[in-house]
């Protein structure tokens, strides 16, 4: 008998965790797995004007939001105590749900910011501005962030990168490929108008047209210097180490020991990674010649921007129009209280966590994880040992490194301490200020000191999970630990073709072409011999090939990046070899219903479920967007190009030549 965590129901009783409603049996799934496992949640589930996506991941964001906002609720009446975390969170929340207030005040609270910043008159203002920013975490021109040393991972480091672009990525400005040449025109149409509401062009002198155009031009300039986003994925290119005075001599516009000295970080530190050195180059540069005005106009828009959603409306819907509408797609914004309940998490999301398991996450749900991941971890290393393309010595590394994988479930067991974070009955931006500054200092408190393998990077009610290479860990948080990823009343075989999968994806991270590069203790470091490297590499050609070749748009012709997605891509279908196979192991211990559930096999059962969890509808502007922004695929491609490559799917369904799932043994991917 197989029992469920809660060990009052046995096999017999359990559903089979597949959603009749959600498919489409109009649908051959032979040709088009994708619609018909997820055409009835399409159907059933449209677009509305607030969302350009929306799919399973969005349903339990959109619950975990109204669950923070019911806690918030519960205080933000009371009579909480002066200073308290309730007093903070009801603060916060009621100064943002106050919209006379926020109409009243127009863009006041920002008035200050832009007032320091028209009083500049030197490149030394300038770079004692831009510290300033970086300390209310307003990114212009690089970022400054701990995180591991690559070559001793248990100690932080600072890391510099590249930054500080309001549109985001180089690729915007620099590329016409999509629509990216009208999202210049709007962007530049955006500063213009915002310039104008926030007074800055009768501030300064200078016409808001003119503004708009010395920003673009400068934006421009910092984005031909960047990386993209593929030489970002590269862990080796991006780690090169400087002492402070190497760093002076290389850059020497930048007065590296004034920036850390000033954000209290130069004592012990003995170095640091400057992640992309011809950014740097370029930043160097900018520090010695750059026009003073230029930078005033570039450091000002930037406090607009972002300043902008917590203002007036005017300054909302400004933004909206152009982030929300024009490049995402989406028709109205989001209301309010799921705005102002997001900021609140946004700054105090550990506080609001600690309530939210309490109230949401029941303690068998963790108990059942622990086993499911023991599970998956076993089933990994069953695959390992199983790999051919892989030498006895680099498959002996490979277990070291998953022996010690750091497994996270739930919520962290010692909670983020808020009592620093100051909020005030002022503004609402004049708290999402204090909030930044308080995080920022928390991020620089972590340099040149040990790592906390016991952070969580991730808050509880976040519906999603993590590998981390540095620590070698995988964390689930609470909110992702519910259907349609994980069911306590389904059996086996549903969990793990939907959560086992996420478990086993999270696993392979460790080992897909970033991860891989990562030792056992989270250094940056060959374990691999050169054949099984060239073997991997030859292997992650075909996810490569095989997601390129989608169209995903017809209008403008838009194809899949393979290669941007790649990580991702190898580790979806990590986790559905290694998911399946922690199936078949606990069949073998009748932990699984053998016989047909609403008329699928467990084998069955396992596809469908895995294929539940990509269920969604999008925009066109946003499969644009995504396609060339996000690491991860489209979810039509996570379930319709990566389960061919699957054998075990193909025998499932009786896939056959010709049919459009089918994809020749030859040519599917093996690696894990």
């Amino acid at each position: 008998m197989a029992v469920i965590a809660t060990g009052c129901q046995n096999k017999h009783e359990l559903t089979s965790g597949v959603k009749l409603d959600n498919l489409d049996t109009t649908a051959r799934l032979q040709d088009d797995f994708y619609q018909y496992a997820c055409g009835g949640w399409m159907k059933n589930n449209p677009l509305d004007a607030e969302h350009s996506r929306y799919g399973a991941f969005d349903v339990l964001g959109e619950k975990a939001l109204k669950d923070v906002n019911d806690l918030i609720d519960s205080v933000k009446d009371a009579r909480n105590d002066a200073g308290s975390l309730e007093d903070k969170i009801a603060t916060m929340y009621n100064l943002g749900m106050d919209s006379a207030k926020l109409q009243a005040d127009g863009m006041e609270p920002l008035r200050p910011f832009l007032e320091e910043i028209n009083n500049l008159k030197t490149r030394a203002d300038v770079w004692s501005e831009l510290r300033r920013m970086h300390k209310r975490g307003n990114i212009v021109l690089f970022g400054v962030f701990g995180e591991a040393d690559k070559d001793d991972a248990k100690q932080c480091i600072a890391w510099a990168y590249q930054g500080g672009l309001g549109l985001g990525d180089r690729d915007y400005y620099l590329l016409d490929e999509g629509r990216n040449a009208q999202f210049r025109e709007g962007y530049v149409a955006l500063m213009e108008k915002e310039f104008a509401m926030a007074g800055y062009d009768r501030m300064s002198g200078i016409r808001a047209d003119k503004l708009a155009q010395m920003v673009m031009n400068f934006e421009t300039r910092l984005a031909r210097a960047m990386n993209t986003k593929l030489q970002n994925r590269d862990p080796q290119a991006t780690f090169n180490r400087y002492t402070v005075a190497e760093a002076q001599k290389f850059t020497p516009n930048i007065d590296w020991a004034e920036y850390f000295a000033d954000m209290n970080i130069l004592d012990g530190m003995k170095s640091f990674n400057i992640a992309q050195p011809q950014y740097f180059e370029e930043v160097n540069r900018v520090m010695k010649d750059a026009d003073v005005e230029v930078m005033k106009a570039y450091f000002a828009w930037h406090e607009i921007v972002g300043a902008a959603p917590y203002l007036s409306d005017e300054f909302v819907n400004a933004n909206f129009e152009f982030f929300g509408k024009m490049m995402s797609g989406r028709e109205v914004n989001r209301p309010r209280w799921k705005r102002v309940t997001s900021t609140v998490e946004g700054a105090m999301g550990e506080a609001l966590g600690q309530l939210y398991v309490r109230k949401h996450f029941p303690a068998e749900a963790k108990t059942r994880m622990v086993t499911l991941v023991d599970n998956l971890i076993t089933a990994l290393g069953q695959r390992i040992d199983q790999a051919t393309w892989m030498t006895d010595a680099t498959k002996k590394n490979a277990h070291e490194k998953l022996s010690t994988i750091y497994v996270k479930i739930g919520y962290p067991d010692k909670w983020r301490d808020y009592s620093g974070l100051e909020i005030k009955n002022d503004s609402y931006y004049a708290n999402v200020v204090r909030s930044n500054k308080f995080d920022m200092a928390y991020n620089f408190s972590k340099i040149n000191k040990p790592v906390d393998k016991d952070e969580w990077l991730m808050t509880p009610q976040t519906v999603n999970a993590y590998y981390n290479p540095t620590t070698n860990e995988i964390c689930f948080p609470a909110a992702i630990l519910q259907p349609p990823f994980f069911d306590m009343h389904a059996d086996e075989a549903a969990n793990y073709g939907a959560i086992g999968v996420v478990i086993g994806h999270e696993l392979t991270h460790g080992f897909d072409d970033q991860g891989r590069q990562y030792d056992k203790d989270g250094n940056l470091n060959d374990w691999w011999t050169e054949q099984d490297a060239a073997n991997f590499k030859q292997n992650s050609q075909i996810l490569v090939d095989a997601f390129s070749a989608v169209k995903v748009l017809d209008e403008p012709e838009t194809y899949a990046n393979g290669e941007l997605t790649l990580g991702e891509n190898i580790a979806d279908n990590g986790g559905l070899h290694v998911s399946y196979l922690a199936m078949q192991n606990a069949m073998t211990k009748h932990q699984v219903n053998k016989d047909q559930m609403d008329g699928f096999t467990p084998e069955q059962r396992f596809f469908l479920a895995y294929a539940a969890v990509w269920a969604s509808n999008i925009r066109p502007e946003a499969i644009l967007q995504l396609t060339q922004m996000d690491v991860h695929a489209l979810g039509r491609n996570r379930v319709n190009v990566a389960l061919p490559q699957v054998t075990e799917f193909i025998d499932a369904f009786g896939i056959k030549d010709g049919d459009g799932m089918w994809l020749a043994p030859e040519k599917r991917a093996m690696l894990w």
